[in-house]
């Protein structure tokens, strides 16, 4: 259990945010479905989160990029990154102002090996889960 705290922590620790313009993101709720007598106009007007990993499967301590938009949440408004550790959801120091136009990449590296399930969160909002498998980096040997 030691060990998962440590890999936990550096994974924490290691994980980088960066802003920029991402194109051709689609906006999808990740929110539970609302009481049946909300209209759909209503519905039009929740904050909503896309989030999308540009790699399935990355080395341990790769850099891979998850982008997205933010529909319904105002500029300058905090995403942030989670990490599902056993049962709970882990708020990593990876965290972005969302841009005017919605938009938004962050820069990712993962130290826990295995199926990583990961979400961003913030303006009210939460982002449909997104799963990147990390494999442990192979030691290269010097000749």
């Amino acid at each position: 259990m030691d060990r998962f705290r440590r890999a936990s922590a550096a994974a924490l620790l290691t994980a980088v945010a960066l802003a920029g313009a991402v194109g051709g993101a689609a906006a999808s709720s990740g929110v539970p479905a609302p009481p049946s007598g909300e209209r759909a106009q209503d519905l039009a007007t929740r904050p909503a989160l896309s989030a999308f990993a540009t790699a399935r499967s990355v080395a341990a301590w790769e850099e891979f990029r998850i982008h997205g938009s933010a529909r319904n949440i105002g500029a300058g408004t905090p995403v942030t990154l989670q990490q599902k550790q056993g049962e709970r959801w882990v708020t990593l120091p990876a965290t972005v102002k969302t841009p005017g136009s919605g938009e938004y990449s962050l820069r990712v590296k993962l130290g826990i090996t295995g199926e990583n399930a990961l979400r961003i969160v913030g303006g009210g909002a939460v982002s449909p889960v997104i799963r990147t498998t990390v494999t442990p980096t192979v030691p290269t040997t010097v000749n």
